[in-house]
This record gives C-alpha cells, structure tokens and sequence, in this order.
C-alpha cells in the first residue's frame, strides 16, 4: 500500500522543527522512520505533514558524565550499542540492544524514536524504566524533563504535548555493587516480546541491599515491577524469595488473550524470567564486587 499525501520538510534546527510541529496537531517527527514508514504505508498514521529530523546536528551523539548516560534522540540503535563508554557506565545496554528487531533496523531506527513511539512490547522503553530514566522535552513552553514512569501513558501513547519533541533520553549508570540482566521471549528473535523482564539488583554479601525490575510485553506500558522488588529487598536471594518476587510480577499482567499468547501463559512467562533475570543479576553483582 501507499501513504496519504502529506507535506514533507526537513529543518535544521531544534526550533525550526519546532515551528514546524506547532498548530498542526496532525504533523509528525521523522526520526529513523522503522515504525512511522510502515504505519503510514498501511494508513494506520496519516499524518498531514512530516518533520524530517535527520538534519538536525544537535539531537546526535552519546555523552557520558556526572553519572548519566545522554543519548540525543536521533542517534541510532546501532550507534549506542557500540558506544563502549556507554556500555561501561550501563552494560544493560547492551544487553537490551542485541533484542532490538535486528541489525539492519538498528541501524536506521533511532533511541529518541524507540522510546517516543512507546511500544508496550518495545525493550527501550523497558530498560529506561527499569535504570529510572527519563526524556528530555522541548516544546513551545520550553524544555523539560520527564521521569520514565511518567512519560508511558499507554500503548504507543505518551506524556508528551502536542507540539513537543523529544531531544534527549538520559539512562543513569549502573550503581556500585549493582548486577544486571535482560532476557525475553519471542516467537522469532527480532520479534516483538510476549514478555521482557529488566533486573538490576545491588548486593552486599548475600543480601539484596535494592533492586529495580521493569517488564514489557505483558500490560499497556513498560511497567516497573515494584511488589517483586519489595519481595527480594532486604534477605538472601534464596528459592523462596525468587518464588515471592516471581508471583508478585505475575500478577502485573494485564494484557489479555491475543494470537500470539494467553494472559495465563504471559503470567507463568514473567514469573520465570524474574527468577532468571534476578538470579543472573545477582550473580553478576557477585562477580563485580570480586
């Protein structure tokens, strides 16, 4: 199929994109376009005019510093999962980005376009969630930030305002003594997950001193797992407690029956990828405290 006819500009500027998007509450950002193009060509999106954001110089490029990661929005997948300073301060990163569709859509679609598209199956939107992240925002009003869990209203439906661009995601380091893990289930690997799980988890010794866990693919966001978290904080990471942590993410699936999985099956799915996504979290803090 074709797209509807729209109007196409490419700005070189924040602001000029800016302008572009205000009082047209039917113009879309292009970023990479991996989700937007297909959308379009199916007429599921038609959007009246599109912002090409390809020229715009100031939305690329991986900072790290003061103990955060600042990705600009229109930098590609593939850049940050080969951004090596990156991967040092967080490497759940890259972790995350091997699960993202394949190589050749990570190296068109971009972090900004990822997480603004809010993809309930999406892994970014998942990992933002799980380090407590946030956006950067740019609009009329001026800039602002967004915590991840306030960002994610809905399925591909966020907090941003109309008229307001996305121009930087910040992903925080990875704490001292902190493990990490990410591991999901798909029918084909590139696929959307049925079910994701994201684990960071901090030790002293044998008891979890803090835990964030952030799952996708089961409910209408990226959602952050805290009974689990409060079921592991505070003991030894024994059977029991991986088994308590385990039913309390079951119960976080809201999704219902589909063509792909049952709510039933997504349930039991979450439940085994908190106890492996915890315990290989758990082991890997182990390994960085040695």
């Amino acid at each position: 199929m074709k797209p509807a006819l729209f109007a196409y500009v490419a700005p070189e500027t924040v602001g000029e994109a800016l302008g572009e998007l205000a009082g047209d509450d039917m113009a879309r950002p292009l970023a990479g376009g991996q989700s937007l193009i297909p959308a379009m060509n199916f007429r599921i999106a038609t959007p009246s005019k599109l912002v090409d954001l390809q020229r715009i110089g100031e939305l690329r490029g991986v900072s790290v510093g003061d103990g955060v990661i600042r990705v600009g929005a229109m930098t590609r997948h593939r850049e940050l999962e080969r951004d090596a300073a990156a991967i040092r301060a967080n490497p759940l990163i890259a972790e995350i980005m091997a699960n993202v569709a394949h190589a050749v859509v990570r190296n068109r679609g971009t972090v900004g376009g990822s997480i603004a598209h809010a993809d309930a199956a999406a892994e970014l939107p998942c990992l933002l969630v799980a380090a407590g992240g946030s956006v950067t925002v740019a609009g009329a009003g001026g800039v602002r930030t967004i915590a991840a869990e306030d960002l994610f209203r809905f399925h591909m439906t966020t907090s941003l305002e109309p008229g307001e661009l996305l121009t930087e995601v910040c992903i925080p380091e990875l704490p001292a003594g902190t493990g990490h893990a990410f591991q999901e289930v798909a029918r084909r690997h590139g696929d959307y997950a049925l079910a994701g799980v994201c684990a960071l988890v901090t030790m002293d010794g044998d008891t979890c001193t803090a835990a964030r866990l952030a799952a996708c693919g089961i409910a209408a966001t990226a959602v952050r797992l805290a009974d689990a978290e409060a079921a592991l904080v505070g003991g030894v990471l024994d059977a029991p407690r991986l088994a308590a942590a385990a039913a309390a993410a079951s119960r976080y699936v809201t999704a219902s029956d589909d063509l792909q999985a049952s709510a039933e099956y997504r349930r039991d799915l979450v439940a085994a990828l908190v106890r492996r996504t915890v315990a290989r979290a758990a082991e890997r803090a182990g390994e960085a405290a040695r």
